[in-house]
């Protein structure tokens, strides 16, 4: 059997952050069966481990339509579930992806995670036909990464009331879309949300990789390094940021909700 948990990530309360499963294999099954499983979770990102010698941990993302190549909160919520089960017990962690090289995850003292991964700078650009009215949002800069565009607003306020037209949006080419403003809580630097309905996600509760590029973009405009950013989806969750050259430190707090085993094994 195969063990499968649920654990929320970016959050210490239960039923906030961002869920993703996590399920530890010993040997990799067919791309079919693992995008299956996604799908059965249907949870914005199910992470697939294997352990390899010399204590590193293959890693895979999977969300309920496609294998992504970078995703922070299940990266977030496999270190926790590794760690938590007592299948790894040392401090730092190393994962090797197939699309984003190596990621190291680490337990600090105060009880949270710190990942490391690649940055996601956005360069500024035109908004592509639609984008803009399918979000409903009045942009002060549009920007582009890799993955994603980066659309900034003038209040925090306009981000929560977003209500894009999420079929409109899922014909903008790119993983997702970034929304953002700076907070009006001192607490907080930036505030975001997250839309991908091109990945089969509408809107995703806390999106560590989206921070990776967010880290560089308020970074710059506040001259800053340590950032703390929160995503303001219903759910809700916090990601602190830390810029170090070409990576970017992303810090939170997991727990786990569920705990079974995957009865549906591969053939």
């Amino acid at each position: 059997m195969i063990p499968l948990s649920v654990v929320d990530a970016f959050t210490d309360t239960p039923f906030r952050g961002n869920p993703a499963a996590v399920c530890l294999l010993d040997s990799w099954p067919s791309n079919e069966w693992l995008q299956l499983v996604g799908r059965e979770m249907n949870l914005a990102e199910t992470a697939f481990l294997r352990h390899r010698a010399g204590g590193e941990y293959e890693l895979r993302w999977f969300t309920p339509t496609v294998e992504v190549a970078l995703c922070g909160h299940a990266t977030l919520a496999a270190a926790h579930s590794l760690w938590e089960s007592g299948a790894a017990t040392q401090d730092a962690l190393v994962f090797a992806t197939n699309k984003s090289g190596l990621l190291t995850a680490r337990r600090l003292p105060s009880g949270e995670i710190e990942l490391d991964f690649p940055a996601q700078p956005a360069t500024e650009c035109a908004p592509p036909a639609g984008l803009l009215e399918s979000l409903g949002a009045n942009a002060t800069s549009v920007a582009r990464n890799e993955s994603d565009y980066l659309v900034e607003v003038a209040t925090e306020a306009e981000v929560r009331a977003l209500t894009p037209e999420l079929a409109r949006l899922s014909r903008i080419e790119c993983r997702g879309v970034i929304v953002t403003a700076k907070s009006d809580d001192t607490r907080y630097d930036f505030v975001s949300r997250f839309f991908a309905p091109q990945s089969g996600i509408d809107e995703d509760p806390v999106t560590g990789s989206a921070h990776c590029c967010l880290a560089v973009w308020w970074g710059n405009k506040l001259n800053k390094t340590e950032l703390a950013g929160y995503q303001a989806s219903i759910r809700g969750g916090v990601v602190r940021v830390v810029r170090a050259g070409d990576r970017i430190k992303l810090i939170g707090r997991a727990l786990t909700i569920s705990r079974g085993q995957l009865l549906a094994l591969p053939t």
